[in-house]
């Protein structure tokens, strides 16, 4: 048996370039696309050039694998002799088609078809076939702004008979350089906690089963070459957009090639196509920087590009849940709308509790409908007094969850994910709602409509508080988190549509659910269900890897801690929120005068701030464990905000110089502390902060060079500096 006929075409190459980022794609001889090259851009490439580099990257038969070099492709295939994870697996009955051999029917750059030798654009489409295993394979490969490579695949069942899909991965090569592993971990209330690791022989695999992302997803798995920092070295990333059960790996094999790549974790049996039908991946986002801000950037650039990204404009958020939980009293939260308005908040959200029987978290999820117990006159007195005095009103839901004590649930326990018989173990004394069902979406669709169309809500705090374990669909159990995940995202798109200009948080259980899949249809994500600073320092840092800083929801908390006991003062919970979209979670009631008055000072320089906070470049300064260093400049050079916060006492007395990256180098630039309240306790000022206030001028190239001495600064406390062009 011979298989299929490759192709006899001249080599043909694809040259995908944005940013300073190319990549170099072999579409050759009927062979799916190989990354031949992808990382920095290498210049203007001849023909010539492009074939050199083609036959340079081709290895050698040492040893005993297959007689013909391997070819590693995007998608890979065990056919071409690649003995690592394949890209696509599953079977027909009886286990035939598990290892396909795609021959390409088609390629086309930006529309048109390939030429023989090299062509050039921004995305890259091919089209394959197995015609013995009756499989038909769409592959898109394209640059995006900022320079992030991104692919899919959608593979279809051409044969008369259903085809199980097990699982579909692309895989991106790294060089050999890439010595190191760089990723996250974490849990509930302590998300993306970095993680370090040699990259060795085997598979590092990160596999998310959740039924959302998680608090411990890897977020962005990266490659970099050893001792790679904030600016130096170089970094490889991918990154799964999707929301569900998802998979990221780093694998290197005996032959020397090492990928990093992901895709849709799918449960056993969860997609089965019939005759027709087809499946399409979620995008698989790369990143590649010298340096892990340069990396960061180009997703932040990408997400600022999108037509529905949110104005940096954005409002300063109170929200109540902090200040009275369950505790739904109509003259309170007035009062609370009251003083927020005075210190300059533009929206108010009310959160959990305004619902059916939900007087705690045992009962009343799913009927989303206004409790007449607690608000006998619905919201109006709350949603009319609040939008009369300037601010927007916010609500929460939870539409992917359910109280088993429900109305809903008592009607329709069918409408509960469940499998074998058996109702899933509880979580936060909640079950899931199935709203792959067509009737059980429509009734969560449908209330959430009436409540927008009664009431006038600017925006939706969407919560998910529970990860998805047995999600099966009744009365068969079959798995149902692919099915979930897609309702979700078809329910958002379908409540924006219907109400252009709400915004949406994406909460779950805080930070759990953060990913450029639900990204494309929500403006900013809880961050965590933490709002210690001492914790949101390293938390805010690190989700910046992925998201600019308008997307993050940063919220000033109360002196102490909710979630860790920890007492910090006003200071340092209001420097470190700044760095985000800034909010308030703290019973406004209990603040001093003196605290409102600098919460005022604070919400003003945010204020005057935004702008710069939510359009600049972020940049982050590698220190020792104890400070978190970081600042935001200006596209144009002419201004940026920069944090320096001792988050534990140095080994030394004082650390020396901090450094000011990102300026124009040849540009002058004023420097000043930002005085708002008092300073922090026991503050022993530099000689550069004169008694008289006068700022220090300096040439970029020096502050982001030589830098300046900071404060002495005990922990948990935090100085700002604004810099300003003068020149």
């Amino acid at each position: 048996m011979t298989g299929q006929p490759r192709g006899t075409s001249a080599a043909s190459y694809v040259l995908l370039r944005a940013d300073g980022v190319l990549a170099v794609v072999d579409v050759s001889d009927g062979r799916l696309p190989s990354i031949l090259h992808w990382g920095a851009d290498l210049g203007p490439l001849t023909d010539a050039d492009v074939e050199a580099l083609a036959l340079g990257a081709l290895r050698t038969t040492d040893g005993n694998p297959v007689d013909v070099p391997v070819r590693l492709a995007l998608l890979p295939q065990q056919e071409a002799g690649w003995t690592g994870r394949p890209g696509l697996s599953g079977h027909r009955a009886g286990g035939a088609a598990w290892s396909p051999q795609f021959v390409t029917t088609a390629v086309t750059v930006d529309g048109e078809p390939a030429r023989a030798g090299t062509s050039a654009g921004s995305r890259l489409v091919v089209v394959a076939a197995d015609t013995v295993a009756g499989l038909e394979l769409t592959l898109e490969l394209e640059v995006t702004a900022g320079g992030l490579l991104r692919s899919r695949a959608r593979v279809t069942n051409s044969a008369a008979d259903p085809y199980l899909l097990e699982d579909l991965v692309l895989a991106y090569p790294v060089p050999a350089v890439a010595g190191e592993l760089f990723d996250f971990a974490g849990r509930w209330a302590l998300e993306r906690v970095p993680q370090r690791r040699d990259f060795t022989v085997g598979t590092h695999l990160r596999e998310g089963r959740k039924g959302r992302t998680g608090p411990d997803a890897a977020t962005v798995l990266h490659a970099l070459t050893p001792g790679t920092g904030f600016r130096d070295g170089e970094a490889w990333g991918v990154h799964v957009g999707w929301s569900g059960n998802h998979t990221h790996y780093a694998e290197r094999l005996w032959i020397g090639e090492q990928v990093i790549g992901g895709g849709e974790l799918l449960l056993p049996g969860e997609v089965e196509l019939a005759s027709g039908e087809s499946y399409t991946s979620p995008w698989l986002y790369g990143t590649y920087g010298r340096g892990l801000d340069e990396c960061a950037g180009r997703f932040h650039t990408f997400l600022r590009s999108r037509p529905q990204h949110p104005s940096h404009d954005r409002p300063v958020t109170l929200n109540v849940w902090e200040a009275v939980y369950f505790d739904h009293d109509l003259t309170a939260l007035r009062d609370l709308a009251d003083i927020a308005a005075s210190l300059g908040v533009e929206r108010y959200v009310l959160d959990d509790g305004w619902f059916g029987s939900r007087r705690d978290d045992y009962s009343g999820l799913g009927d989303w409908t206004v409790s007449t117990d607690v608000w006998p006159d619905g919201l109006h007195p709350l949603v009319d007094h609040v939008t009369g005095l300037g601010m927007q009103f916010g609500l929460w839901f939870e539409p992917e969850m359910v109280n088993v004590d429900s109305d809903v649930a008592r009607a329709h326990p069918e409408w509960v994910m469940a499998t074998g018989g058996r109702l899933p173990l509880e979580s936060r004394h909640q079950q899931v709602i199935n709203l792959g069902i067509a009737e059980c979406y429509a009734f969560i669709r449908d209330a959430i409509f009436a409540m927008l169309a009664e009431y006038e809500i600017s925006y939706i705090k969407w919560d998910h508080n529970r990860d998805l374990v047995d999600a099966g669909t009744q009365p068969d159990g079959r798995p149902g988190v692919h099915a979930q995940t897609e309702a979700v995202y078809r329910l958002i798109d379908e409540i924006k549509a219907a109400h252009p200009g709400l915004e949406i948080e994406s909460c779950s259980s805080g930070g759990a659910r953060v990913d450029l899949g639900i990204l494309e249809r929500t403006d900013r994500v809880w961050v965590s269900d933490c709002i210690d600073p001492h914790d949101r320092q390293h938390m805010l840092q690190w989700t910046g890897q992925l998201l600019p800083p308008e997307l993050m929801g940063s919220h000033i908390a109360s002196g102490i801690s909710h979630t860790t006991g920890r007492s910090h003062d006003f200071g340092f919970r209001a420097a470190t929120a700044i760095f985000g979209h800034l909010g308030i979670e703290w019973d406004l009631r209990q603040a001093t005068e003196s605290e409102r008055a600098a919460l005022a000072e604070w919400i003003a320089f945010y204020k005057a701030s935004r702008e710069l906070i939510g359009t600049g470049t972020l940049v982050r300064v590698d220190t020792d464990s104890s400070q978190v260093a970081k600042g935001i400049v200006a596209q144009d050079g002419s201004a940026a905000l920069y944090s320096f916060a001792s988050v534990d006492r140095p080994i030394v007395v004082q650390r020396g110089s901090v450094r000011f990256p990102g300026l124009d180098p040849d540009r002058r630039y004023r420097v000043e502390p930002v005085r708002i309240g008092r300073s922090p306790s026991g503050l022993r000022a530099p000689a550069w902060w004169t008694p008289d206030g006068a700022p220090i001028t300096l040439p970029g190239r020096v502050l982001g060079t030589v830098g300046l001495i900071d404060p002495p600064l005990n922990p948990d406390q935090a100085v700002l500096y604004m810099v300003t062009a003068v020149d």
